[in-house]
């Protein structure tokens, strides 16, 4: 289980890297594009679309780094009033739920990447990249934020209800 929970953490920090790096080279064909529009007085023809394809991947790569630095929101006020066991439980509850959830959404958005690249399908602009691309993300991103998941129960598992930690509480 260590070794899982070890290389799921490895791969969420890899993944993490990519996504910065996504949202650098986003920031990087803005500049371009900016500078193109304004300075040369010209027309750009698939910067915007990059830059959202970039982002919004960015935004579903990075979900498993997030989970990992335990960085995701939630809401704190129901764990803190419940005893340490109660408390380990609905984290466990919360993480199979969570895992469920993205497993259904793992699923459908292979099933989106197979149909639009069978299908061919690519976007509507002058630029027309294969769609096929850009929802990837949502699969990979998913998924790994699933396995994330899954490497955090293991590790509430391991843990004594009495040490168990609610991120920003003391508790």
């Amino acid at each position: 289980m260590q070794a899982y929970i070890r290389t799921v953490n490895a791969v969420s920090q890899t993944v993490g890297v990519i996504a910065a790096g996504m949202i650098v080279i986003a920031v990087a064909i803005t500049c371009q594009m900016i500078f193109i529009r304004y300075f040369l007085n010209g027309s750009t023809i698939w910067q915007t679309e990059a830059v959202i394809y970039l982002m919004v991947g960015a935004t579903l790569l990075g979900l498993p780094y997030v989970q990992k630095l335990k960085g995701h929101v939630n809401v704190d006020l129901v764990p803190m009033l419940l005893p340490p066991v109660a408390r380990k439980l609905l984290m466990i509850a919360s993480y199979l739920a969570a895992v469920a959830i993205l497993a259904v959404m793992t699923y459908h958005g292979w099933e989106l990447v197979h149909i639009s690249y069978a299908r061919g399908w690519v976007s509507e602009t002058v630029w027309g990249p294969p769609l096929w691309i850009p929802y990837l993300a949502m699969p990979i991103g998913f998924g790994l934020f699933a396995l994330q998941l899954l490497a955090d129960l293991f590790e509430t598992l391991q843990t004594p209800a009495e040490d168990i930690v609610i991120e920003g509480s003391g508790h």
